[in-house]
Parts: C-alpha cells; sequence; structure tokens
C-alpha cells in the first residue's frame, strides 16, 4: 500500500494532482525522486516554472512549512531551480516542438 502524496506537508489538491499527470503517484515514489528530479519531470511535461513551487516540494520533503525556506538556504534553492528550468524547460517553442524536442526530433536551441 502507498502513502497518498497529500500526506506530505504542503502538498494540496492541485500539486498532487500535477505529480500523478507525470506518473509520481506517491509520498514513497516522490521522496524517492526528490525536489529536483520531480520538478525537473513537471518542467518537462510542460508545467510553467515557478520558484515558490519548486521550494514548497523542497521544505514539504523536509516536514517543514512553505514559508520557512529563507535567506541563504533560499538563495541556494533559487539557483537550484534556475538550473533545472534552463535544463528542462523550453521557452519560445511551441507545444509540438516542445514535445519533439522531447523525444529527440527537434535540435535543442
Amino acid at each position: 500500500m502507498s502513502t497518498p502524496l497529500k500526506s506530505i506537508r504542503n502538498i494540496g489538491p492541485a500539486l498532487e494532482a500535477a505529480f500523478k499527470r507525470v506518473g509520481i503517484d506517491s509520498a514513497e515514489a516522490l521522496c524517492a525522486l526528490g525536489t529536483d528530479a520531480a520538478y525537473g519531470k513537471l518542467l518537462a511535461n510542460g508545467t510553467r516554472p515557478h520558484f515558490i513551487g519548486y521550494y514548497v516540494i523542497e521544505m514539504g520533503l523536509q516536514g517543514r512549512p512553505w514559508n520557512d525556506c529563507k535567506g541563504k538556504e533560499k538563495d541556494r534553492l533559487r539557483a537550484r531551480f534556475d538550473a533545472l528550468v534552463a535544463a528542462h524547460h523550453d521557452t519560445g517553442r511551441s507545444d509540438l516542438e516542445r514535445i519533439l524536442n522531447q523525444i529527440g526530433v527537434v535540435e535543442k536551441r
């Protein structure tokens, strides 16, 4: 039996639904992937980047409230987030080009 995603602090219905759309369907699966890999899957599948959404996941996996992220820790998370966005989010492409790029048909810009 798997544990529901919503059992993780800060994970509400919208984030739970987004994770399920990309095949992350349990708290165990999310914990095993970690924040970066899980958020990368969201980005690669069309989720628009949002820094708060990213660190909400990180804080939740640590069992902390989302608004506990501050100072140097928040700065480090921002650098990780920016790297993920650069690696997984195709800006300036149509949906078709983005999907073709995901399967290796269109060259990365």
